[in-house]
């Protein structure tokens, strides 16, 4: 199971960790990067995560588009389907989205310091 997530998808996980992504996201989206189709039972055993957290990590990147889900029946077991997660684009495109969101961030960031010199000048 290792296989999934190397030393590379460790420092992507950090990188990503460094400028404001759940450790969480990070994680998952690393665990994604090779293309491969993963259970969240994969994600979890790779990345140390609990059940809920895979949930709870898929839920905004299923919601941003970045990554698919799918159900599948369990053939022998009862219970709930397994889920499947893949990711829906190049990693390229996410990180251009994460560019653009720190781009406005910080331009909301630079109005606010206008706002103050405004306001003390």
């Amino acid at each position: 199971m290792s296989n999934f997530i190397d030393e590379k998808g460790y420092e992507v996980s950090s990188l990503l960790q460094s400028i404001n992504v759940s450790r969480i996201e990070a994680l998952s989206i690393a665990c994604l990067l090779n293309g491969c189709e993963l259970s969240s039972q994969d994600i979890e055993n790779v990345t140390g995560l609990r059940q809920p957290e895979v949930s709870v990590a898929m839920r905004p990147l299923c919601e941003r588009g970045w990554v698919g889900e799918k159900n599948e029946k369990r053939t022998k077991c009862r219970g709930r389907p397994a889920k499947y997660y893949s990711l829906n684009m190049d990693f390229a495109e996410i990180l251009t989205e994460y560019e653009s969101d720190i781009l406005k961030e910080n331009e909301k960031r630079l109005e606010v310091v206008k706002s103050l010199r405004n306001l003390v000048d």
